[in-house]
């Protein structure tokens, strides 16, 4: 389909984004039932304590923050605002990794296959999404007015301090000086499936000033944002539901995070929003 048929004619795309629209608020659908499923039968859906501690609290993440991000970047792109495309794939990346982890790591329950679909839409919805965008054309819009590599780096940099972490963490399990913990396992797939690789490529290619790079460089951002945020809450919540003591190095450490990614997203959809298009 030509570009001329497409609702947002505004925005960098090659083909029409309608079925990527469907299958959006599909996922934003499935997303509000599983979180609300989840903290309206926290014993029956999380079935040990630990699995609850993790489980509730992103459950709170995903209705306040994951849900509207997904449901305004999508608003923004059907405007034709060039902030919102971006935006929308960062936000299809967090349904992705939540779910993940959930697929793993929650007990087989009555959920278990909502958390199944919901991997499998985002997976193939981010795919279509991104290659549904003119990256040179979005790179032509943004060069100059974003910070590409300040922004970039920042990505690389967490990718390698992500996977030298884990690489210690293996070694340490493998030789025996720390026991496997159950709950650290569907993070860690997760990590190496999600954030890892497409914060490495991503900012090293917005470092080098690619294509691509521009397309992901936002969204990138925006997931480590609210990923970090969230997690800041997951450390906060035994201390708000159990009475336990209050990690204020581990809830400081993943804001500072936070902080740290989206500082830099906010400069980029800045330069992003100040785009009038062509």
């Amino acid at each position: 389909m030509s570009a001329q048929t497409v609702p947002s004619a505004s925005l960098p795309i090659m083909r029409d984004l309608r079925f990527a629209y469907v299958l959006s608020l599909v996922m934003a659908f499935l997303m509000a039932v599983a979180a609300v499923g989840g903290l309206l039968f926290q014993t029956d859906v999380y079935q040990t304590d630990e699995v609850l501690l993790f489980g509730v609290p992103t459950d709170v993440v995903s209705l306040v923050v994951g849900l509207p991000t997904l449901l305004g970047a999508m608003w923004l792109a059907r405007r034709g605002r060039l902030v919102g495309l971006l935006c929308w794939p960062g936000a299809l990346l967090y349904v992705l990794y939540i779910y993940i982890v959930y697929t793993i790591g929650v007990p087989f329950g009555a959920l278990f296959l909502l958390h199944l679909v919901l991997v499998t839409l985002s997976a193939y919805t981010t795919i279509g999404l991104v290659v549904s965008i003119d990256a040179d054309a979005v790179r032509q819009r943004l060069a100059g007015a974003v910070p590409a590599r300040t922004a970039g780096g920042i990505l690389a940099v967490l990718a390698a301090l992500f996977i030298g972490m884990q690489i210690v963490d293996v070694v340490a399990v493998i030789t025996g000086q720390r026991p496997v913990d159950a709950m650290y396992l569907p993070p860690f797939i997760a990590d190496f499936i999600v954030l890892a690789p497409t914060w490495l490529v991503g900012g090293i290619m917005l470092w080098r000033r690619r294509a691509l790079g521009y397309v992901a460089g936002a969204g990138l951002l925006l997931l480590g944002g609210i990923l970090f945020a969230g997690l800041g809450f997951v450390v906060a919540f035994p201390a708000l539901y159990a009475g336990s003591p209050i990690d204020v190095s581990g809830i400081v450490m993943m804001l500072v995070m936070a902080v740290v990614c989206l500082v830099p997203c906010a400069l980029f959809l800045r330069g992003a929003a100040a785009d009038r298009g062509p």
